[in-house]
């Protein structure tokens, strides 16, 4: 059983900030996310120049393509928001500090834990090294025989690396103009230079400059 991808507010404010919704769209499919992060994003769109347009957009793709979870509290999120935390989830809500990323996992370990196979869109920090030990939790209780789901991670890098070769990217040209731009948006990127998406393997099946 899949579930669509949870997105946090980082990717989402990557690509809905420089307008290429239908390319993390097209790429990941139908989306969803948690009210934590919708928040974030508007108040980031409201209050950064860089991350303006996201909120046009945020509202041009809910709830169609993107759908909003509520962070109200049940049993289960408790339970893994305080394993994850150490703290009750009314208290952990109370600090803004990753916020979106504790909720983005949260939901999607409760997801797993009934059985659901679930992508994370999330990129490199404290939240993807903590994604990464759920999904390797989860791993652990498959390998001891218990029903669940699982847990992957999708970063923006991945996510350029699968469009490679598309209408959204169709060429090396197009991916350096659209990282560049990425780039203004987030500074954690790394230098183009030092990730795959100028690959010859990754392009070898495509005509590209």
């Amino acid at each position: 059983m899949s579930e669509r991808p949870i997105i946090d507010a980082g990717p989402a404010l990557n690509f809905f900030s420089i307008n290429k919704e239908r390319l993390l769209i097209g790429t990941m499919g139908r989306l969803t996310t948690t009210e934590t992060v919708e928040r974030e994003v508007l108040r980031k769109a409201r209050t950064d120049s860089r991350f303006a347009p996201a909120e046009a957009v945020w509202k041009k793709v809910a709830p169609n393509f993107l759908e909003v979870r509520s962070d109200d509290t049940t049993p289960a999120l408790e339970a893994v928001v305080v394993r994850l935390t150490g703290l009750p989830m009314a208290k952990r809500m109370q600090s803004p500090k990753d916020l979106g990323e504790t909720m983005v996992i949260s939901h999607a370990v409760v997801a797993a834990e009934a059985g659901a196979d679930v992508i994370i869109i999330i990129d490199e920090g404290d939240g993807a090294k903590l994604a990464s030990s759920e999904a390797r939790r989860l791993d652990r209780l498959r390998g001891q025989g218990r029903v669940v789901g699982s847990v992957r991670l999708v970063s923006s890098l991945i996510i350029l690396e699968r469009a490679a070769g598309s209408e959204h990217v169709p060429d090396k040209s197009s991916m350096r103009e659209i990282y560049a731009r990425l780039r203004s948006c987030d500074d954690g990127l790394i230098p183009i230079e030092r990730t795959r998406l100028l690959s010859p393997n990754l392009w070898a099946t495509h005509r590209s400059p």
